[in-house]
C-alpha cells in the first residue's frame, strides 16, 4: 500500500531542539524543509513543517525534503533518521544515531549530500510501515549535519531536522514492554551468588530477554560486574517469568546496590535494588526495585513539606510561651 503525494510546500521547517548531550546547533549554516505536503494535509500549517501522518500497517509513504547551504562555503551534510522523544512539553532529538521503530522503517536515498556554497540539494525520504507494526503514536527526527574538526581535537557538530509525527492504526497488538519487578539475592548449593529479577510483559508483544547486572557496594568503592544474563528467558504478552544472573566472582554477602539492564530488540529497561547475599546455600527475600521512571519527587517535596511544618509549628509554640511568660 502505498499513500499518494503531495501539493509542493515553501514552508521552512522549524529547527528541533537538540537534548542536552554535547552537540552544538547553529541554524545558520544549514536548513532544511519539506518540498512535499500530503493532499489530505493541505490545510495543516504543522504538515508544511514537519512529516505528520495516520497510517495503517502495511503503508509506504514517500516525502521529498531539501537541504539548503546558508555558508559561504560548500558543505558536507551528513542526513539520517534519529530517534525522538516528548518530554516535559518539549519535543527532544535524541543522540545522533539513536534508534526507535520509526528509524528503522525510514530509509533516504542519499546517506550524505554535497550542498555547494549558497545552494540546495535535494533528497528523497521513504517510511515503510511493517505489517505487523503495534498501533500508537512513535517521534523521529530527519537530521542534516555538518561536522568541523579542529587543531585542537574538538569536533564541532551542527544539525538541524523536520520532526516526523507517525500515529499507526489498525488491530495489531500493542508494542512490546515489560518491567521488572523485584530482586532476589540467593546462592546456589555451590556457594556461587545468584541474583533473580522477576519480570512481567506488560505489553503486547512477546519478549526475549538479554542484559547485565552491575554490583556496587553500599559502603566503600568495591564494584563487581557485569554479569551476564542467563539466556532463553521468553516472555508472551501478561506472562511473568524469573530472569537469572550467575555472579561468577566470589562475592561477600553484602549489602550490595544491584543494578539490572535488560534488553529486547530495541526495548531497554534498567531497575536498582539494594540486595544482601545469604551465607550459606539458600536465597533471601524479594526486594522491589526502582526504575528511572519511578516518580520520587513528590515523595521528596512531601518530606520537605512535612519538615517545614513542623519548623512551623515549633517556632510559633515557642513565640507563644514567650507572650505568657511576658503578660504574667
Amino acid at each position: 500500500m502505498s499513500a499518494s503525494l503531495l501539493a509542493p510546500s515553501a514552508s521552512t521547517a522549524v529547527p528541533v531542539p537538540l537534548a542536552p548531550h554535547g552537540t552544538h546547533h547553529n541554524p545558520g549554516s544549514i536548513g532544511i524543509r519539506l518540498v512535499d505536503v500530503p493532499a489530505k494535509l493541505a490545510d495543516d500549517p504543522r504538515a508544511r513543517e514537519y512529516i505528520i501522518d495516520n497510517l495503517v500497517p502495511g503503508t509506504i509513504i514517500h516525502r521529498r525534503i531539501r537541504v539548503v547551504n546558508k555558508s559561504t562555503s560548500a558543505q558536507h551534510v551528513d542526513m539520517y533518521p534519529g530517534a525522538a522523544a516528548i518530554t516535559h512539553g518539549s519535543f527532544i532529538g535524541a543522540r545522533g544515531g539513536t534508534r526507535n521503530d520509526v528509524t528503522t522503517w525510514t530509509k533516504l536515498r542519499h546517506s550524505s549530500l554535497d550542498v555547494p556554497e549558497g545552494g540546495t540539494a535535494d533528497d528523497a525520504v521513504t517510511i515503510a510501515v511493517p505489517a505487523d507494526a503495534a498501533p500508537g503514536e512513535r517521534y523521529a527526527v530527519l537530521w542534516a549535519q555538518v561536522s568541523d574538526a579542529h587543531a585542537d581535537g574538538v569536533r564541532l557538530i551542527t544539525r538541524t531536522g523536520i520532526r516526523l509525527y507517525l500515529s499507526v492504526g489498525g488491530d495489531n497488538p500493542r508494542s512490546a514492554a515489560f518491567t521488572v519487578n523485584t530482586m532476589t539475592a540467593a546462592r546456589n548449593p555451590a556457594g556461587d551468588a545468584v541474583v533473580v529479577a522477576r519480570v512481567h510483559n506488560t505489553g503486547g508483544r512477546a519478549v526475549d530477554l538479554s542484559g547485565t547486572l552491575n554490583l556496587s557496594k553500599v559502603s566503600g568503592n568495591l564494584t563487581a560486574g557485569p554479569y551476564k544474563v542467563k539466556l532463553g528467558t521468553t516472555l508472551a504478552p501478561g506472562q511473568s517469568e524469573p530472569v537469572t544472573v550467575p555472579v561468577t566472582d566470589q562475592v561477600a554477602d553484602g549489602p550490595w546496590n544491584a543494578t539490572i539492564d535488560l534488553k529486547s530488540g530495541l526495548l531497554d529497561e534498567t531497575a536498582h535494588a539494594r540486595i544482601t547475599f545469604p551465607n550459606t546455600p539458600s536465597i533471601t527475600a524479594a526486594v522491589a526495585v526502582t526504575s528511572p521512571r519511578t516518580p520520587t519527587r513528590p515523595v521528596l517535596i512531601s518530606v520537605v513539606g512535612a519538615a517545614l511544618l513542623l519548623g512551623t509549628a515549633i517556632l510559633l509554640a515557642a513565640a507563644r510561651r514567650r507572650r505568657r511568660r511576658g503578660t504574667t
